[in-house]
C-alpha cells in the first residue's frame, strides 16, 4: 500500500508543480518587507514615525468551496478550480512615541469575493478593533476589544481610511490573496513531499 500512496504523491507533486504560478512568493507593492514563518507571514513597513506589521497564517485559510457536488462532473482533463487562500490579517500600527498599539483584526467576507462591478465595496472588512501594550506577544482579553457589528458607519469608514492612508487598501488586499495563495500552494507542495519522504521511511 506504501508504494503505491508514495507513488501517487510523486505524480501529485508533479502536477502540483505544474500549474504552480509562482516559482518565487509574489510581491507586494508599497514597500512591504515580507518575513515567513512556515505558515505565518509578516508583512512589515515603515512611514513617518509609525510601524505598521501585517500578520497572517494561511492555515484554514481557503474557504470551502460551495460547488462540491459538479466536482463529481469534471472531465479528467478539466483544470480544478483555481483555490485562492483569503487568511484573516491582523494590523498593527505602532507609533514610536506611544507604549500602545492598535490592532485591527480584519478579514475577507465569504459573500463578497466576485462582486467585480461594485467599486465602492472593499474586499476585506474590519471585524475588531482593541490596544494592546505594544512589544507583548500575548493579548489581553481584559483590553476593550470593539467589535464593528455594531459600530457607527462613519467611524468605520474613518478607520478603513486610517487603514488605507498607511497603504492597506483593496490594492494592498488583493496583493495579500496573491501573496497567500502562492504561500499556500508553495506550503502545500511541501507537505506532499514530506509525506511522500515520511511513506517511504522504513
Amino acid at each position: 500500500g506504501d508504494k503505491a500512496f508514495a507513488q501517487f504523491l510523486t505524480d501529485e507533486i508533479k502536477e502540483e508543480k505544474k500549474i504552480q504560478k509562482h516559482k518565487s512568493l509574489p510581491k507586494v507593492s508599497g514597500g512591504w518587507e515580507l518575513e515567513v514563518h512556515g505558515t505565518e507571514a509578516k508583512l512589515v513597513r515603515k512611514v513617518a514615525g509609525e510601524k505598521i506589521t501585517v500578520t497572517f497564517n494561511i492555515n484554514n485559510s481557503i474557504p470551502p468551496s460551495a460547488d462540491e457536488e459538479t466536482q463529481e462532473e469534471q472531465k479528467p482533463d478539466e483544470q480544478e478550480p483555481d483555490l485562492t487562500s483569503t487568511p484573516n490579517f491582523v494590523v498593527e500600527v505602532i507609533k514610536d512615541d506611544t507604549k500602545q498599539t492598535l490592532v485591527l483584526d480584519c478579514h475577507y467576507p465569504e459573500d463578497e469575493v466576485g462582486h467585480e462591478g461594485e467599486e465602492e465595496s472593499d474586499i476585506f472588512t474590519i471585524r475588531e478593533v482593541s490596544f494592546q501594550p505594544t512589544g507583548e506577544s500575548d493579548w489581553k482579553d481584559t483590553n476593550y476589544t470593539l467589535n464593528t457589528d455594531s459600530l457607527d458607519w462613519a467611524l468605520y469608514d474613518h478607520l478603513m481610511d486610517f487603514l488605507a492612508d498607511r497603504g492597506v487598501d483593496n490594492t494592498f488586499a488583493d496583493e495579500l490573496i496573491e501573496l497567500s495563495t502562492a504561500l499556500e500552494h508553495q506550503e502545500y507542495i511541501k507537505f506532499l513531499e514530506d509525506l511522500k519522504s515520511f511513506v517511504k521511511c522504513q
